[in-house]
């Protein structure tokens, strides 16, 4: 097959494109240039996408023999990933960027180019399996080591997408086994570390960032019966499930911390409370992304976060959208609107989609929390 390989300029995109090679492909690596300032470099920072990481792509396909070019898609990136994040954050919900560029860039605009350059899949570093069915219908499942799964964030991608893409390293037992073999092969980037989340925040200060493209909002930190508790800056820097950074002068009643329970963007209001008040009964999701037919409502497990534990559920289609109620109400904790909600079967990614509401307990009260 001739395969496209998206070579960030790291260890596990290296290797994947050498395991690509050796499976008898004919592999060309290319680089995606996203960020729109170039002259960042990646010494001290936690981001990517940098020059250092172009360097360090080309060096890694120079070693494996094959072609290598650099894809400008900083505009793309902008206008999806970047907006997004900025839109979401302004309108009280919690987004995950690396969900929306796999959506929207790795695996719709790079995809896209690829195939209509002739090519017959994407191959990059990400840690998950396809298992293929005696029908020929492909799986997404949980890479063999846990601690690097990211089925998660690539369970947006859908059916489609997934016919066309591979990743090689879905079987490796540890990370240090990528390391390894990246050293074993000459490769300069085996001890290279790895990037954060957000690679746009180069810095790690999601809510500086966002102060620069927002500015100054401020507003109101309330308890949930309405008392006013302190003041923000910005309702916008604020997720639920927070618990530092409150600035509340006013210690709780019963002495213990509080946390962010609700964003009020139209009244620019923060709603804080206890520990107890985040746990979950219910969630209600849209945007819904199915891999393959299930029933219209079925036993699952459900995931919200990249690095959260997967918990029972029982979950109910519905037309584009699913309802998810949890086996206990507590098994999840601080859900935001926003969020990726991930449907598994075991190993298996059944379905994902967007948080849009969590029915949830506040105080002596019952509510749904959007």
């Amino acid at each position: 097959m001739r395969v496209l390989a998206a070579l960030s300029g790291g260890v596990d995109s290296a290797v994947a494109a050498a395991r690509a090679v050796d499976a008898g492909h004919d592999v060309v690596g290319v680089h995606m240039a996203l960020s729109r300032t170039r002259d960042q470099f990646r010494t001290g920072s936690r981001g990517c996408c940098s020059i250092e990481d172009a360097g360090d792509a080309r060096r890694a396909a120079d070693v494996l023999g094959i072609p290598y070019y650099v894809w400008d898609l900083s505009e793309r990136f902008e206008e999806t990933v970047v907006a997004d994040f900025v839109a979401e954050y302004e309108a009280g919900r919690t987004p995950n960027p690396c969900v929306r560029c796999n959506e929207h860039i790795k695996f719709a605009t790079l995809l896209d180019k690829a195939v209509a350059l002739g090519f017959d899949a994407v191959c990059t570093g990400h840690y998950a399996r396809i298992e293929t069915r005696a029908d020929g219908t492909r799986e997404l499942h949980r890479a063999r080591d846990l601690a690097k799964d990211q089925s998660y964030v690539l369970a947006v991608m859908g059916p489609e997408r997934l016919a066309r893409s591979m990743f090689p390293l879905g079987d490796v037992e540890s990370k240090e086994q990528t390391r390894a073999e990246a050293a074993a092969r000459g490769l300069s980037v085996s001890a290279k570390p790895d990037s954060y989340d957000i690679c746009f925040v180069a810095d790690g200060d999601t809510q500086g960032f966002l102060r620069q493209r927002l500015g100054s909002q401020p507003g109101e930190i309330v308890d949930a019966s309405g008392t006013v508790l302190g003041a923000h800056d910005g309702a916008y820097a604020y997720t639920v499930g927070q618990r530092r950074g409150l600035s509340i002068g006013r210690p709780a009643a019963d002495g213990k911390p509080r946390y962010v329970l609700a964003v009020e963007p139209v009244n620019n209001r923060v709603v804080v409370g206890s520990a107890d008040d985040l746990a979950v009964r219910s969630v209600e999701a849209d945007r819904a992304v199915w891999f393959d037919g299930t029933d219209e409502s079925f036993d699952c497990s459900v995931q919200v976060r990249a690095h959260g534990a997967a918990v029972p559920a029982r979950a109910t289609r519905r037309d584009g959208a699913v309802e998810i109620a949890l086996d206990h109400t507590g098994a999840l904790r601080g859900v935001a609107p926003g969020q990726s909600a991930v449907l598994y079967d075991g190993t298996r990614v059944l379905g994902q989609a967007t948080v849009t509401a969590a029915l949830r307990s506040l105080g002596a009260t019952s509510g749904l929390v959007r």
